[in-house]
């Protein structure tokens, strides 16, 4: 197996080079390749004083599934791990993914996040969309084969959240299966997350419409997925304005965003579907464009 790990990072030096220290420690064959901006940290010094990566891009955009697919360009490897720059690769976590290829041509593991009271970690996903088993994979722990990549053109860079979700209703499409092995585990120190804004409500339900009408088609089940959610989202917010954690105008603010954002998203995912009309549903892909990179350091 010839392995490429691909790692998008934007101002992450210190997470990184811990994620790079123990790649090396854990996995010293694999090609790695950092795809890196716009970082304004000294993330592009770090990575090219170090010898331990075979290729760094440098990016200007900060969508996540642009810097996925940059990767996949440059990569080499018939086996291509993605992993966040955040994650470190525990002691297990080859044997894991080599164990899983064995099964499916996908396999991904869990994060362990460290917490002031000890660990969590996550267990695999799998949800019935119309005719279609979908097993979700860890976006910041996972490797397909080559051939899996090509058939899914990569990821949709229309998404600015969600594409590891999108393309695993891909792969349920292409009846691609994806292994979960436990011991393909990856580790993240905790650290606390910010709220939620208003722009986010709208960017994470355009994504969520976006991708269902693209996946599916303008159906009752898709409306009601969406509206059904939304719905569950305004009564918790609801609750909370009620104690008064939650001021009311940033409730409505964040409605008027949901509303907003789903409807932009059907529409763009209508359009999807139909100027790519095979099961790939990547009008946004590997193939769409080759400008992503501004600047190609390759030391192989």
């Amino acid at each position: 197996m010839d392995l490429s790990v691909v790692i998008p990072t934007l101002n992450g030096r210190d997470q990184l080079a811990a994620g790079l220290d123990a790649l090396v420690a854990h996995v010293p064959d694999a090609e790695v390749i950092v795809v890196n901006g716009p970082s304004t940290d000294g993330t592009t010094g770090m990575v090219r004083e170090r010898d331990d990566v075979d290729v760094l891009v440098e990016v200007s955009t900060r969508t996540e599934n642009v810097a996925r697919n940059a990767g996949l360009e440059v990569a080499t490897g018939d086996v291509v791990a993605i992993l966040r720059y955040d994650l470190v690769v525990e002691s297990s976590w080859l044997a894991g993914l080599e164990d899983g290829l064995a099964e499916a041509s996908v396999v991904t593991g869990p994060t362990h996040r460290t917490l002031d009271g000890g660990m969590t970690t996550e267990q695999s996903e799998h949800r019935r969309v119309g005719s279609r088993d979908v097993a979700y994979f860890n976006g910041g722990n996972v490797a397909f084969r080559r051939p899996v990549l090509d058939a899914l053109d990569g990821f949709d860079e229309y998404l600015e959240t969600g594409g590891d979700r999108d393309a695993a209703h891909r792969l349920a499409a292409l009846d691609y299966e994806v292994a979960w092995r436990p011991n393909m585990c990856v580790s993240q120190e905790y650290s606390a997350d910010g709220g939620v804004t208003t722009g986010d409500r709208g960017t994470e339900f355009r994504a969520l419409a976006y991708r269902l009408v693209k996946n599916y088609g303008v159906r009752p089940a898709v409306a009601t997925g969406t509206t059904s959610r939304a719905f569950r989202d305004a009564v918790a917010a609801g609750r909370e304005v009620l104690r008064g954690d939650l001021p009311p105008t940033e409730w409505l603010a964040s409605g008027r965003a949901v509303v907003t954002g789903a409807v932009r998203g059907a529409v763009d995912g209508f359009v999807a579907r139909v100027e790519d009309r095979s099961q790939a549903r990547n009008p946004h892909g590997v193939s769409d464009r080759s400008d992503r990179a501004v600047a190609r350091y390759d030391w192989r």
